[in-house]
C-alpha cells in the first residue's frame, strides 16, 4: 500500500465473505457514524486504494447502498449519504397531512391546471357524455424543500366548478372541504415499482432510471367519482409500512 495511503480500521481481506459485502458493511457503518446525510464518501479511487480492492469490488459495493437507498449518486458530483426515508402507513389522507404528522414542511408546486376532454376511459368512469371536461393537474409535493412526489391526475370537473382559480399549492383534500364540502371518503390504490423517465426525473431531482413508487388511487366522495391520481414517489426517499393480522381478508 502506498506510504500516503492510511491503513483502514476494518480491511478487506480474503475468506468466505465475499470482498464487496465486506466493504459494503465498511460503508454502511461510514454512513451510520462518521458521516452526516448530504456528505460525499471517498470516491472509487480513494476505496480501491484504501481497501487494495479492485473497481468493480466498490461499484458492488457502492451500488448495493444505492440500492437500499442509504447512499445516492449525483451524475458528475459523486456519491452521498442520503437522508433517512420517509415512512408512510398505508392509509386515506394527503400528502400535506402525510408530512406534517412525520415532521416534515409540506409545499407544493403546481406545474399545470387545465380543463381537458380526458381519454375514453376516463370519461367513463366520471360519467361524462363526450366533449365534456374534467380537470387535469400536474403539481410536485416536497417535504422540507425536497422533491418527494409528482402527482398527476383527473378530477371531476362537475363537481369541482372553478377549481383553477383556486390556490391549489396546499392541501387538495383540506380545500375540497373548505370550498366544495367535499372529502374523499373512500378509495382504492395500487402501488407498482417504475423507473424515473426524464420528465420524473426533472421534477423530482433524480436520474432517469432510478427506482419509483407509483401509487394509482381511484377517489370518491360519497361514492361519487372525485379524482383519478397516480403519484410518483422516490424510491430513496419514500417507504411504506403495512400492519397485517390474521382477521385481514385473504390472510391464509
Amino acid at each position: 500500500m502506498p506510504d500516503h495511503v492510511a491503513a483502514p480500521a476494518h480491511p478487506i481481506v480474503d475468506g468466505a465473505e465475499p470482498k464487496h459485502t465486506q466493504l459494503r458493511t465498511v460503508l454502511a457503518t461510514m454512513c451510520a457514524g462518521e458521516l452526516a446525510p448530504g456528505d460525499a464518501i471517498p470516491s472509487e479511487r480513494e476505496l480501491m486504494a484504501s481497501y487494495a480492492v479492485s473497481r468493480a469490488t466498490v461499484r458492488r459495493a457502492i451500488e448495493s447502498l444505492v440500492a437500499e437507498g442509504a447512499l445516492r449518486r449525483v451524475q458528475g458530483k459523486g456519491t452521498f449519504v442520503a437522508p433517512p426515508r420517509v415512512q408512510s402507513h398505508l392509509h386515506l389522507a394527503s400528502f400535506t397531512q402525510d408530512m406534517r404528522r412525520r415532521g416534515r414542511a409540506p409545499s407544493t408546486r403546481v406545474v399545470r391546471v387545465d380543463a381537458v376532454v380526458p381519454p375514453p376511459e376516463v370519461a367513463a368512469w366520471f360519467g361524462l357524455s363526450p366533449g365534456r371536461t374534467a380537470w387535469w393537474l400536474e403539481r410536485v409535493r416536497c417535504a422540507s424543500n425536497e422533491p418527494m412526489a409528482f402527482e398527476s391526475g383527473w378530477y371531476s370537473g362537475e363537481l369541482l366548478p372553478g377549481l383553477d382559480r383556486h390556490d391549489l399549492g396546499g392541501s387538495l383534500y383540506e380545500l375540497l372541504g373548505r370550498e366544495y364540502g367535499l372529502a374523499v371518503d373512500t378509495a382504492e390504490q395500487t402501488v407498482r415499482a417504475v423507473t424515473a423517465d426524464a420528465i420524473l426525473a426533472r421534477h423530482l431531482d433524480v436520474e432517469p432510471g432510478d427506482p419509483l413508487l407509483a401509487f394509482d388511487r381511484l377517489g370518491r366522495s360519497a361514492g361519487a367519482p372525485l379524482e383519478r391520481v397516480t403519484s410518483h414517489y422516490r424510491g430513496d426517499r419514500y417507504e411504506l409500512h403495512m400492519s397485517l393480522d390474521t382477521t385481514m381478508e385473504g390472510t391464509p
